[in-house]
């Protein structure tokens, strides 16, 4: 077969987590199917960290999109002009995006549609982009993969597509995040947190992902409980924040929280492996990878207990109201207090996280493009 596919959130040192699901699963792909060709299509200069094998050519193609307009023009002009040049058998599109005038057979990954459900909190042009353009996608596709049943149920109501056509593929979690010895995190809690525990949140500083309840939930539990226990925050701003900013500022506790910016995986892995528990509050998830790379670092996890999150983790997390102060900081004052509910969910993360891994990931999606292709 020859598979063309859209690579153009494969960017050396920006992998967000649709670029981290496309390296993954492709990597694994490509290597274990030497027997197919693969054409990974590029909007910039490629590194060749992402030629995972001799049978994958690289393809850039003008204009580089990371603009509406230029979205458009990318996919609806520039693409199917290459893809009736490369024939290929299938179009595989792991960030969403189709091409509306090929009619090549196409497997598009929707990771969420949280545009439908919180337009608010994407900037105006974007929300139209979105709101458009992917209903006419979940269409037009042959099937759709998506990471959690909670998504696949939501795009079958949303966009009334038959759930025969859409394949579950859940996320991984990096290899590289496993247990850290005593020791090292002595080092990291001095180089981060002047030696305190902490509390970590892991992801862009977007509105979805519920920093200003966050924020808000830590200076309650401070206030009303003697405690030495950071808060780190480990990502970078993504679109609108000045709300998330003004709340940060009004914080009695604020200079307890710590902003890290944007890590390198390596870094990453062991401020996540160090914390006292993992807060990932988000009012909304397709699916939650940092929860599944907080079980491989044997990190308790605190979660929200809508959308995709409680399908997730299962019975390995404390679960909150996303919405209520109150419910997150309960929840961190029961996780600084008790060490016995902390070792009974670091094991049921153990457990839990055997059902997330970038091999099954890699095996899932290459059986849905198999059931593509014999469409």
């Amino acid at each position: 077969m020859k598979i063309a596919v859209n690579t153009r959130l494969l960017v050396k040192n920006k992998l967000e987590g649709i670029g981290w699901f496309s390296y993954e699963t492709l990597k694994r792909i490509t290597t274990q199917h030497p027997e197919h060709e693969f054409y990974f299509i590029f909007d910039r200069k490629h590194s060749d960290d992402f030629i995972f094998s001799d049978n994958v050519t690289p393809i850039e193609l003008f204009p580089q999109a990371r603009h509406p307009f230029l979205y458009y023009l990318w996919f609806e002009f520039s693409m199917p002009r290459l893809l009736k040049k490369l024939k290929p058998d299938l179009f595989l599109s792991p960030d969403g995006y189709l091409s509306l005038k090929s009619k090549i057979k196409s497997l598009v990954v929707f990771h969420d549609l949280n545009f439908e459900h919180y337009p608010e909190d994407i900037p105006w042009l974007e929300r139209k982009n979105y709101k458009y353009f992917f209903p006419r996608y979940a269409k037009k596709a042959d099937r759709i993969a998506t990471v959690s049943e909670y998504s696949k149920q939501d795009i079958v109501e949303q966009y009334k597509v038959s759930p025969d056509k859409i394949d579950v593929v859940f996320n991984g979690a990096n290899e590289s995040f496993a247990p850290i010895s005593e020791s090292e995190k002595i080092e990291i809690k001095k180089e981060f947190s002047n030696g305190d525990p902490y509390f970590v949140y892991v992801g862009s500083l977007h509105p979805r992902k519920n920093l200003i309840n966050l924020f808000k939930a830590f200076d309650k539990y401070k206030s009303e409980n003697s405690s030495p226990v950071k808060l780190l925050i480990v990502g970078e701003k993504m679109w609108s924040t000045s709300e998330i900013d003004e709340v940060y500022n009004k914080m009695k506790f604020k200079d307890e929280v710590i902003f890290t910016g944007r890590l390198k995986v390596d870094k990453l892995h062991k401020i996540l492996a160090s914390a006292l528990a993992l807060t990932y509050v988000s009012y909304f998830e397709g699916f939650g990878i940092p929860i599944v790379e907080a079980f491989r670092c044997d990190v308790p996890v605190i979660t929200s207990n809508v959308t995709s999150m409680p399908e997730i983790s299962g019975d390995a997390a404390l679960h909150v109201d996303p919405f209520s102060t109150d419910s997150i900081a309960g929840a961190m004052k029961k996780m600084v207090e008790n060490e016995e509910l902390r070792n009974n969910l670091i094991e049921k993360g153990r457990q839990r996280r055997k059902d997330f891994t970038w091999q099954k990931s890699a095996d899932n999606l290459w059986r849905a493009i198999e059931k593509t292709c014999e469409i």
